[in-house]
């Protein structure tokens, strides 16, 4: 009677979790596209936008380990709780300087850090709960709800921002996400964070382990776990090679095969419809069987697709044709990334004892956070002095021997042993 009830709470905790991430990742990017739009009319500066998104990355990267510890030391539930009443402390304090001062580049810029912050804590805690919330069996529909929740807020938050920047003033945006965030921590107060957690008992009058002492510790049992350390390290070779994508796609549509800003748009959110696509199947169909493997040929074909950016610039192609080649091309990407993250995040909440998933999920945040900036800065540069066609494939052929090397067969044999006599040529 027992495991029926915690089953029925699990499945409570599935859909709270959605409709709470849901509510507050599409007020939080409806929140940051008007504020964005805001920036660029206030100063008319791109370098003024930067330092807002500067501000949203760089306190993350510097607080990640933080947050992994205190994810690891103290109750999930109250950082998540705790993280979003900041948050609408937060917003209602930029609404009040909006409606007394005005808004100024140092309120928001502000507001940003906190924000930043905030939502770091949550997530790293979000992260390190999940197999807290709900049963084993069901961590991989955990994983592709929340991966639902982030491309549903993608997809419509900038239809939602854009029909609104022009008819509502910026307070109406500040109030809409504390509404958001208010509605959020109603719901996320209601979760049971324990459930199905396998976390140490904490002894009353017990000494927390030294703050920097515990995060060796993690850093120690992740060096220990073979398939975790090359999931870690292939997941931050990923971040960094994915700059060449990210400055390389907007530079190539825009300012090389000059692509209508709307029609860019349909590319960008066919990404966004591909992603939400293969959530849904991902959450409907049961686990994977080989998620390693999965994984593994699911990056070399993203590897191609970075590559095949550069095709319009070697091939000749109408304007309609290159529209529709890249609508299609960043479809089956969105499809591509969903096959990638799910299955890794899946085996890291499994690999992960609970004990130490804060601490492991902040080293992961911490790298890709760290080496996203630098990609971006990096290839930024590059596309300035050389070709971004050699950029493109030079960084293709490099995400592709980096897995095959790292998920080399051997590699794949330890993570899936009973895969040698079944199908050893997929290895």
């Amino acid at each position: 009677m027992e495991e029926v009830l915690k089953l029925k709470k699990a499945t409570y905790h599935l859909w709270t979790f959605t409709i709470s991430k849901v509510i507050s990742s599409f007020g939080a990017q409806v929140y940051t596209f008007a504020i964005s739009f805001y920036i660029l009319q206030l100063t008319g500066s791109a370098s003024s936008f930067a330092m807002n998104l500067i501000c949203g990355i760089l306190p993350r990267t510097l607080i990640a380990p933080f947050a992994g510890y205190a994810a690891d030391n103290y109750s999930r539930k109250m950082i998540v709780i705790v993280s979003q009443i900041a948050t609408i402390i937060a917003i209602g304090g930029l609404l009040t300087i909006s409606l007394t001062l005005g808004l100024s580049l140092i309120a928001i810029y502000a507001t940003s850090v906190i924000l930043s912050i905030t939502s770091l804590f949550s997530g790293v805690t979000f992260s390190s709960s999940i197999t807290g919330l709900v049963d084993e069996a069901r961590i991989q529909k955990a994983m592709s709800l929340n991966q639902i929740s982030i491309s549903f807020a993608a997809i419509g938050s900038p239809a939602v921002g854009g029909l609104l920047y022009g008819t509502v003033t910026m307070p109406v945006f500040l109030v809409m996400y504390i509404v958001a965030s208010v509605v959020a921590v109603i719901l996320e107060s209601t979760m049971n964070f324990k459930l199905f957690a396998k976390r140490k008992e904490v002894v009353e009058g017990e000494e927390k382990e030294p703050m920097l002492q515990s995060m060796k510790a993690g850093v120690s049992f992740l060096m220990k776990q073979p398939i975790l350390k090359i999931l870690v390290i292939i997941s931050l070779f990923i971040n960094f090679l994915f700059g060449a994508f990210q400055v390389g796609y907007s530079f190539i549509l825009i300012e090389k095969l000059k692509i209508n800003s709307q029609h860019f748009g349909f590319t960008e959110g066919a990404f966004a419809i591909g992603m939400l696509i293969m959530s849904i199947y991902f959450s409907a169909r049961k686990e994977l069987k080989y998620p390693f493997l999965v994984s593994k040929w699911s990056i070399v074909v993203m590897g191609v697709f970075i590559g095949c950016v550069a095709l319009p610039l070697l091939i000749s192609m109408s304007y309609v044709m290159t529209v529709v080649f890249y609508i299609l091309l960043m479809f089956v990407f969105g499809v591509a990334m969903v096959i990638t993250n799910t299955p890794i995040q899946v085996m890291m909440q499994k690999m992960i004892e609970d004990d130490y998933k804060g601490r492991v999920f902040s080293i992961v945040e911490t790298g890709a956070m760290a080496l996203m900036p630098l990609g971006m800065v990096l290839f930024g540069y590059l596309y300035d002095v050389l070709p971004a066609e050699s950029i493109l494939i030079v960084s293709s052929f490099l995400l592709i021997l980096v897995v095959l090397v790292l998920a080399r067969p051997s590699v794949v044999r330890v993570a899936h042993p009973e895969l040698q006599k079944a199908q050893p040529e997929l290895q």
